[in-house]
């Protein structure tokens, strides 16, 4: 049930950052209501603000986090002389860093202004990945991925929270799918730049994939320089809105009124032993454990079905292609149904056929298609999870928290995903590829328990509403109006 919030847009100073002032206490003219054409106009405005830079930022992110899949087909492992599983525990010290530093960064973002603390995290872990072209040992490889991780783990968990404070519960998902997307992209650009850069082999020196690290790095600093100049704060600070827009969003966002009363450590503490964080923690590790074993060594994978270098590099980025536009096609469903749960299961379903496919003795061909389903499947269901946790999380900094936490364990999928496909699994993997599968498994066995029981709290909440009724009680967010999103 959607909540109109009566607030004028100057008296939402609570949404700046490290601000929080009164509302005034003489009643403020009534801004005039947008007609449904206007408000139209209002979120493509928003949306050309927003998503572009954001979308660019989180598609070098990803392609920086996972670019080291097609450095190691470079010629990465031969020349640092990585033996038995070194490269498996650098990818695997990315995911620990970031998941110690994720939910300290996006508690700063509450203090910090997201025009300054996303594109920062952007220009120091640029930083740190061109520098990733210089290592010459192991030891060196495996600190700067501990450093990386580090970096990048302000960035995922902010912008997700940043969106919330901008748009409501059921335009989000569609546009978590637009940032969500660029990941997926980073695939197939990720592939084709490598193939290209593999020409720069052995100039100045620097072999192929150090170059692929250099030339990527060096983009991630320029953009991140140039979201600084253009991004945008909150609704209420935005220069580029009118009075009217700025209380148009505002109202529109279902959380407003309950973001406003939070207290900060009490939503902390809620965040922590809230169910709805730990039973959607096991989710999202059902999606990141095959999204990332697939991101990291899908180029592996292809190359193992008798291709070149080259030609893996090229066949990775097909399937991520793919992945897009079924991420999107979702994403837009999602929203106009007003439905999570049918997606992810449907998008988990996907993914396990996919896998199903590439643990079996089906010829390379079907074994090359299997790959777009198990590309298409986690990237569509992690959009879809985080959000549905979002969408069911009340407070802003709760939701900030409870989300970093989702995303934190999801992380810890990334570790366990960087360790099962083993090169002595080579070229079939069974043990990577049922470890996914046991995963994915796991996943569509928790969906429909978590749905059954935001069912159940929506019924007794429709008794607590209809009680309300009859005795004239006013009823609180917690046994009100609120609704959880299926």
């Amino acid at each position: 049930m959607e909540q109109v919030v009566a607030f004028d847009s100057d008296d939402a100073q609570r949404d700046t950052v490290g601000e929080k002032t009164e509302a005034p206490s003489s009643p403020r003219p009534a801004r005039t209501p947008l007609t449904p054409k206007e408000e139209s106009r209002l979120w493509f405005k928003v949306d050309l603000r927003l998503m572009p830079i954001i979308a660019l930022m989180y598609l070098l992110c990803f392609m920086d986090r996972g670019n080291i899949g097609n450095a190691k087909l470079d010629g990465l492992t031969t020349q640092l002389k990585l033996d038995g599983n070194q490269y498996n525990i650098a990818l695997t010290l990315f995911f620990i860093s970031f998941g110690i530093f994720d939910c300290p960064a996006n508690y700063i973002i509450q203090f910090v202004p997201p025009s300054r603390w996303l594109p920062g995290t952007m220009i120091l872990w640029g930083l740190i990945m061109t520098l990733m072209g210089f290592v010459k040992n192991y030891p060196q490889l495996a600190g700067v991925r501990f450093c990386l991780g580090i970096a990048e783990s302000g960035y995922y968990s902010g912008v997700t929270y940043y969106l919330t404070m901008w748009y409501p519960k059921y335009m989000l998902q569609r546009r978590f799918a637009i940032f969500l997307g660029a990941a997926t992209s980073a695939g197939a650009f990720s592939g084709i730049l490598a193939y290209a850069i593999n020409f720069m082999n052995g100039d100045d020196g620097y072999l192929g994939w150090s170059w692929i690290f250099i030339i990527e790095g060096v983009a991630t600093v320029v953009v991140g320089c140039v979201a600084l100049l253009i991004m945008v704060d909150y609704p209420s600070t935005a220069k580029f809105l009118t009075p009217n827009e700025k209380q148009c969003i505002i109202q529109r966002r279902e959380f407003s009124e309950v973001d406003e009363k939070g207290d900060v450590t009490a939503e902390v503490l809620a965040a922590l032993v809230d169910w709805q964080v730990w039973a959607m923690s096991i989710v999202q590790m059902s999606i990141t454990v095959p999204l990332y074993g697939i991101t990291y060594f899908l180029p592996t994978i292809i190359n193992n079905f008798g291709y070149s270098t080259s030609a893996s590099q090229l066949l990775s980025a097909p399937p991520y292609v793919f992945g897009v536009i079924v991420l999107l096609v979702v994403a837009y469903f999602s929203d106009k149904m007003q439905l999570r749960s049918p997606f992810i299961f449907a998008s988990q379903l996907i993914a396990i056929v996919g896998f199903i496919i590439n643990i079996s003795d089906a010829p390379n061909g079907v074994k090359y298609f299997g790959t777009y389903l198990c590309v298409a499947g986690p990237y569509t269901g992690g959009a879809g999870s985080i959000i549905w946790l979002a969408n069911n999380l009340e407070g802003k900094c709760k939701r900030a928290i409870g989300m970093a936490i989702v995303i934190c364990m999801g992380n810890l999928g990334g570790a366990i995903a960087s360790n099962i496909f083993r090169s002595q699994d080579a070229p079939r993997y069974i043990l990577g590829l049922g470890i996914e599968i046991m995963f994915l498994g796991m996943g569509m066995i928790v969906v429909p328990i978590i749905a059954l029981t935001y069912r159940r709290m929506n019924a007794r909440k429709d008794t607590f509403e209809r009680q309300a009724v009859d005795t004239g009680e006013v009823l609180g967010t917690e046994k009100g109006s609120f609704r959880y999103t299926l």
